[in-house]
């Protein structure tokens, strides 16, 4: 991971929302940035694969990348209850949001529009939090903790936004 990639850029704003406060911030948690073997992507698919049965998954997602989307609800056996920001909300009320809003149902997945935006994907993975960032290409980068200081983080930003938040 480079000092000026995805990955790092991702660490910085954990340590930021977590105020330093991340027990050993290098040290409580892992990131993987695109070009890592395994990617982003197959890692937080392996992530939401490894839950339990009385697990859940609450999140905020500011971007609905198909593929990604896909290759995640797959592996979904939880109850799940995800917020979609910005460009992921816009898709819920376009041209396809029946079709989405469809999929979603079929996963079991309780989706919920909120009219702001995310500069990140925040999970609650059972008691891991899972933070994505995104650029033009996609999921650039994912960091995952089971540190208290980010999973406290995580959850008050996912009570936000569903506080704020209302069903589709």
């Amino acid at each position: 991971m480079s000092d000026d990639g995805p990955g790092a850029s991702l660490r910085a704003f954990v340590e930021t929302a977590v105020d330093g406060d991340s027990e050993g911030p290098r040290e409580s948690f892992t990131v993987l940035e695109r070009g890592d073997d395994p990617g982003p992507a197959a890692r937080l698919s392996a992530l939401v694969e490894r839950l339990d049965g009385g697990d859940s998954v609450v999140g905020v997602v500011p971007r609905a990348d198909p593929s990604l989307a896909r290759r995640v609800a797959g592996g979904l056996d939880a109850e799940t209850r995800l917020v979609f920001t910005g460009s992921a909300g816009d898709r819920l009320d376009g041209p396809a949001g029946a079709a989405v809003r469809s999929a979603l149902a079929a996963q079991g997945i309780e989706p919920y529009r909120h009219e702001g935006d995310s500069p990140v994907g925040v999970l609650l993975v059972g008691e891991r939090a899972v933070v994505g960032l995104f650029d033009e290409r996609g999921l650039a980068a994912v960091l995952w903790s089971d540190a208290g200081p980010v999973r406290e983080w995580a959850a008050a930003t996912c009570r936000r936004f569903l506080a704020a938040a209302e069903p589709v």
